[in-house]
């Protein structure tokens, strides 16, 4: 049995939110780079250039990449033979949270009641998935979630007799929809399966995975592909000024399903979909 004592959780989840809302994953900025060589339309090119110049502006400046610097979502891997000692878990989760944002001078974007609408003014509470794995080791990623995209999000229960082209075309669809407004180039995060909630987490879940890295399973990475394609002939173009790169990416993510049901959820990204990573 492994101790760690929560205030580690704290210090790693600070930086973890000052990182993430500071610089973009090396292959999420090599991405928009590749997009930008290969955008065919003189409006969108400069437009690319701008967004390239935002993130170099915003690693030399240390100031977050993007104005939104979203809601705080932690996803925590935990391994059953760690016990933690110090405190609570979620306590120091959302310290760590406060701590990056006020400390490292983000913006607070969370209120306290839906309706009600008051700033909490440190960011918290973060939106925070555990899960219990083997081993003693504790793996974190915190992926600010901005809401300009988040607003965009989709989730259809559909029946499990629609075909492979129905679901590629209804994603196409929720993108088309969305138009400007989650600052394209986006990346798309597509759960199928599970049940409504476990939908939903597949799809956030899918935008914390490396845009470079394809679904292992050939049926899906064919299906991101397609996504991918479809959504681009849409024209939206970076930003919304029309363009040939209106997606870089299409991660899907699976799970088991019940027999009456097929879920499929669609999470937007813009294009600074921002995760980091450590492990304790």
């Amino acid at each position: 049995m492994r101790e760690i004592n929560v205030k580690e959780v704290e210090n790693a989840v600070r930086e973890l939110c000052i990182k993430a809302n500071l610089y973009l994953p090396e292959d999420m900025e090599e991405c928009i780079r590749c997009g930008a060589k290969a955008e065919e339309s003189p409006v969108g090119k400069n437009v690319f250039d701008d967004i390239i110049e935002n993130i170099k502006v915003a690693k030399e400046q240390t100031i977050p990449i993007c104005q939104d610097c979203g809601m705080a979502v932690v996803f925590i891997d935990i391994g059953q033979d760690v016990h933690f000692v110090g405190g609570l878990l979620s306590d120091a989760i959302n310290k760590g949270v406060a701590r990056g944002y006020t400390e490292g001078r983000l913006r607070c974007s969370i209120v306290s009641d839906p309706l009600e609408r008051v700033n909490t003014g440190d960011n918290t509470p973060a939106v925070v998935h555990t899960r219990i794995v083997e081993g003693e080791k504790v793996s974190i990623t915190v992926a600010p979630k901005g809401f300009g995209s988040e607003n965009m999000s989709q989730l259809k229960m559909m029946n499990p007799s629609v075909t492979v082209d129905e679901i590629v075309e209804w994603v196409a669809e929720v993108c088309a929809k969305a138009g400007s407004n989650p600052c394209p180039p986006i990346v798309i995060g597509v759960g199928i399966g599970g049940d409504f909630e476990k939908c939903a987490y597949l799809a956030k879940k899918a935008l914390c995975r490396s845009v470079s890295i394809r679904n292992p399973k050939p049926l899906y990475a064919e299906l991101e592909k397609k996504m991918l394609d479809k959504i681009n002939e849409l024209g939206i173009g970076p930003q919304g000024f029309g363009g040939t790169q209106t997606c870089l990416a299409v991660n899907i993510e699976e799970a088991p399903t019940h027999i009456a049901g097929l879920p499929v959820s669609v999470n937007v990204g813009c294009h600074v979909t921002r995760h980091a990573h450590t492990v304790l």
